[in-house]
């Protein structure tokens, strides 16, 4: 053995451990060989360390050819799994048994350089006496483990050859090439790994909408997606490695506001397209190195289209009802819903007219999603609750700097976030007179611009307004234009105050009072006769978002309420039965429910049409609650 002290405490370890496993020094093959398909599956699951380690064994082995050494490769159990070397000292190795395949640990061959420096975890030198089977005393071996990155065995690189050629440099040979054979996994690690994150890289960039390039600081696209190139109809091959101005006029000031640390996020920009012009919302970063250096700006864009669309959708939370979610079965509300069905898929313009309270915004939300449009955008806007000096900007929008206190960038308008859906224009007579003509252009001609801009935006929105003015009236006073009124009445709708639907008040009792129970987590409460009666003959000026807060309170105090009726008119509903009527003094809405069909039945001498026309509701329906009474 040629090397340090600590070799010799090595060997002697390596011997005793020998001794103890009872191993024969006149065994002259190693224990077990690989070979066939188990063979082959070695090299398979090894084939990593094989390819990376062979160009180094050839490199080595330009150096030692014709010197009678031979480079054998393991894996971490000692199996060999690659030879290079002179023929002569290969078949000479080769008749002791240490092939491809062969086993070098020490279980199986005794010391040798192989074996021991795998058990060990170090670089080992053996010559002559250090082998522990004698049939291995004419060869001197030199070893090294080779190791991954974190620090685990993986094979072991031996440089055998006849004990008279032995050196201390043949190992520092060895250890200089397993140290360059792990600096290579190492790359070849990284490089698979920058290629796999490129790989993810590329996929999201190209999953994604949003159109994304990134470009150098001067000026070179290094990354353009496939979003990007269809929404610039633009090919890749035009301007990857191209300059950005193709691309981004601006570049060099989009640059330098963000070297400034400028944020320079949610600009609108237009860009030339087909000869007209695309609006998209823009979006850069900085790219940095690890020393926090600007070397390039990442930009994302979307187009403005999109965006409001997309921010519609989930930002639209009102535009949830429909026809079948409205209360009731008078022939008064029937008729308002059957005239709205049929004019919900029309592009003309609808007037709903009526108190407050009456549900004008159920009404116009149930047209939409009744229309065409119900994919797109429902915008609701309150025309009395906006001041006056905003009202234009809100439903217009406005340009960069249009006004002291403008966002940068600009800003859409309700009108434009409504494009291809619907605008609901609530309390379209409190509109200020001065906007009303702004409002009747566009009407008109479908198109406006922004407030400070010149270019003009087409749109395609219905409009529904609503009022619970008397808009002829407003007309002979002067604080609303008549030409307006006409333009906004091409489809007027009238929905009656609660006092005159004949019969829903009661379906309107039993929603509200299983609706405000659920929300309030509490039991449904049984009503008072006087209350129920109050309930039915009072005339509810505030229509059905009065009764509804009324049910509420009803809900809150448990069957009792602090609800003053200021208005009873007991001659107002001869159906409703007196207090003498009943037997109990609590009664269920279901038992009230069943007293009053009951009674009006037998007023109207068991004529179950005339009866439904009493009650406001279908006959279909006394039906079923007679037959749901009598089960």
């Amino acid at each position: 053995m040629i090397g340090t002290g600590n070799f010799k405490e090595i060997i002697m370890r390596s011997q005793a451990r020998c001794l103890k496993w009872k191993i024969s020094k006149q065994r002259k093959f190693p224990l077990r060989t690989l070979k066939g398909n188990e063979l082959y599956n070695h090299l398979e699951i090894n084939s990593k360390l094989i390819n990376i380690s062979r160009s180094f064994m050839e490199i080595l082995y330009d150096f030692l050819n014709g010197s009678g050494f031979s480079l054998y490769l393991t894996d971490k159990d000692g199996f060999v799994l690659s030879i290079i070397g002179d023929k002569d000292i290969i078949k000479f190795i080769a008749e002791v048994g240490i092939v491809e395949g062969a086993d070098m640990s020490e279980n199986s061959t005794g010391t040798n350089a192989i074996g021991t420096a795998i058990y060990e975890n170090c670089s080992v030198q053996t010559s002559g006496g250090d082998h522990y089977i004698t049939a291995y005393y004419i060869f001197t071996c030199s070893a090294a483990v080779i190791h991954n990155e974190e620090g685990s065995i993986i094979g072991c690189l031996n440089l055998t050859g006849r004990r008279q050629l032995a050196h201390p440099h043949s190992l520092g040979l060895i250890v200089a090439a397993v140290k360059s054979i792990e600096n290579q996994l190492k790359v070849e690690k990284t490089q698979n790994e920058l290629f796999i994150a490129c790989q993810y890289l590329n996929k999201v960039m190209n999953s994604l909408n949003s159109g994304i390039f990134a470009v150098d600081t001067t000026g070179i696209i290094k990354a353009i997606n496939k979003s990007a190139c269809i929404m610039l109809d633009i090919k890749e091959e035009e301007v990857i490695y191209k300059n950005a101005e193709k691309v981004l006029a601006n570049w060099k000031y989009i640059l330098c506001e963000i070297i400034a640390g400028k944020a320079y996020e949610n600009r609108e920009i237009n860009y030339p397209y087909k000869d007209k012009s695309k609006k998209f919302n823009f979006n850069a970063y900085p790219i940095k190195n690890k020393d926090n250096k600007i070397i390039g700006i990442v930009a994302i864009f979307n187009d403005i289209k999109s965006i409001y669309s997309l921010v519609n959708k989930y930002t639209d939370k009102n535009s949830s009802y429909n026809f079948h979610d409205i209360i009731g079965d008078s022939q008064e509300l029937t008729k308002v819903i059957e005239q709205s069905k049929i004019i919900a898929n029309s592009p003309s313009t609808v007037l709903i007219q009526g108190e407050s309270g009456t549900g004008k915004e159920l009404i116009a939300q149930s047209i939409h999603n009744n229309s065409s449009r119900s994919e797109n955008s429902f915008i609701a806007i309150n025309c009395g609750a906006i001041p006056t000096n905003l009202i234009e900007s809100e439903l217009f929008g406005y340009e960069d700097g249009a006004f002291t206190g403008a966002k940068r960038g600009g800003q859409p308008g309700k009108f434009e976030l409504a494009n291809g859906g619907t605008i609901f224009l609530d309390e379209i007579g409190e509109m200020p007179f001065e906007m009303q003509i702004h409002l009747l252009r566009v009407l008109e001609v479908s198109c406006f611009n922004r407030v400070g801009g010149n270019k003009p935006i087409n749109i395609d929105v219905r409009i529904v307004a609503a009022t619970n003015k008397d808009l002829k009236k407003e007309v002979k006073k002067g604080t609303f234009r008549e030409d307006l009124y006409y333009r906004l009445n091409v489809i007027p709708i009238f929905v009656p105050p609660l006092r005159e639907r004949c019969g829903d008040i009661d379906l309107l009792i039993e929603y509200f009072l299983r609706a405000k129970a659920i929300k309030l987590g509490k039991p449904i409460p049984k009503i008072s006769p006087d209350i129920y009666e109050m309930l039915i003959n009072y005339n509810w000026p505030g229509n059905v978002r009065e009764l509804e807060n009324c049910i509420e309170n009803i809900v809150n105090m448990n069957g009792n309420t602090s609800f003053k009726f200021g208005n009873v008119s007991l001659e107002k509903n001869e159906t409703v039965p007196s207090k003498e009527v009943f037997k109990y003094n609590m009664c269920t809405l279901e038992q009230w429910d069943q007293i009053a069909i009951k009674n009006c039945i037998k007023k109207c001498n068991g004529n179950i049409t005339e009866a439904s026309k009493v009650l406001g509701i279908n006959r279909s329906t006394i039906y079923s609650k007679i037959k749901k009474h009598n089960s």
